[in-house]
């Protein structure tokens, strides 16, 4: 497998010019030492003196020292190679649909029921010291269970949803974002709602209610912001609370990634929920929008095994993740033991350090 490298300072692997140099010192130095064992009168005594010599292990310890000095010489170039790391996501928010349309039986037994004991099973993959908050949306989104490391109060609240009609994507990312940003003053009763689609919106709020501006932030990179993400599972359209376009711009100009996963069928089934009948379809075009939006990924699952296999991919790419990262370090640490190597040999060959 290749792994790119590239270099904080390339002006310095100029100096990597200097071991042919040395090379040719080292082969100088050999021949000045055959040159001077010529002046004795008899080589043949030399040779009776010294014995047998030392034959290819007189030059494995310059050998290694000079690896060590290349290895150096590229840790001071500062090398940057993309390495598979244990991921910095240290919290992440589930924000699952508890609409109407999630009693829909083409996900056995139902997607509500598929989607919880896959949600279960994620929670039961994850790293303990991974925290978990979960948002439940409908016509409205809420906190269901704040952030917390107890999987057991997790469990709890995904076992006690109920279903509602209406669904509210956007609102669901907003409230997800509040709870990883608390301080940030997210007002959501402020943002638009689509009025046509369900007349039993919010359309403001209380007259004594007090308004809450929100508090001024430089927008970052899309994706940059490594200590959180939201995995956002939803069956069906967006069809009341903030404009999902909307709220994914504002996970991005947080660095925060969204996770989608889509539930269900592209071709939708009917459904009957109080007394409405309806035909609910999967939205992917604006679950793969958001996630392309926020730097991250779309999954589909049609079953109840393929909505586990996604949970289990999630697991993979939230706990490890590829960066890039410098290890001059490393090559410093490699060198070092080439240098130990080198010397140790020569103590013990020939009694004295090359």
């Amino acid at each position: 497998m290749n792994i790119p490298v590239t270099f904080l300072w390339p002006q310095l692997l100029w100096l990597l010019l200097a071991l042919p140099l040395l090379v040719l010192l080292y082969v100088w130095l050999l021949r000045r030492r055959k040159q001077a064992a010529v002046r004795f009168a008899s080589l043949a005594i030399v040779r009776e003196a010294m014995g047998k010599g030392p034959g290819w292990r007189r030059h494995v310890p310059p050998v290694l020292l000079l690896l060590a000095i290349a290895t150096m010489l590229l840790a001071a170039a500062r090398p940057m190679a993309s390495i598979v790391l244990p991921s910095q996501e240290q919290t992440i928010i589930l924000a699952m649909d508890v609409s109407g349309s999630m009693r829909a039986e083409d996900v056995l037994p139902n997607r509500l029921v598929a989607s919880q004991n896959a949600a279960k099973a994620f929670l039961a993959e994850l790293p303990r010291h991974v925290k978990v908050g979960i948002v439940a949306f409908a016509g409205s989104a809420q906190v269901v269970q704040p952030i917390t490391l107890s999987r057991e109060d997790l469990v709890t609240a995904i076992d006690k949803f109920q279903l509602q009609r209406a669904t509210a994507i956007g609102s669901a990312i907003v409230v997800s974002l509040s709870e990883l940003f608390p301080g940030q003053g997210f007002d959501i009763g402020a943002m638009t709602y689509n009025r046509n689609s369900d007349p039993f919106a919010p359309q403001g709020r209380a007259i004594d209610q007090p308004r809450t501006e929100p508090k001024a932030f430089v927008p970052v990179a899309p994706g940059s912001y490594s200590s959180a993400a939201i995995i956002l599972l939803t069956d069906g359209q967006r069809t009341t609370g903030v404009d999902t376009a909307e709220a994914a711009k504002m996970a991005a100009d947080r660095g925060v990634r969204v996770y989608t996963v889509g539930v269900g069928t592209v071709d939708g089934e009917v459904i009957g929920f109080e007394g409405w009948s309806m035909r609910v379809r999967l939205d992917e075009d604006s679950l793969k929008e958001v996630a392309r939006t926020t730097q991250a990924e779309y999954y589909y699952a049609g079953t109840a095994d393929n909505l586990k296999k996604v949970y289990e991919t999630l697991s993979t790419r939230l706990t490890v993740e590829k960066k890039e990262t410098e290890i001059a370090g490393l090559l410093a640490l490699v060198a070092s033991i080439l240098a130990l190597f080198s010397a140790g040999l020569s103590v013990l060959w020939f009694n004295r350090i090359l």
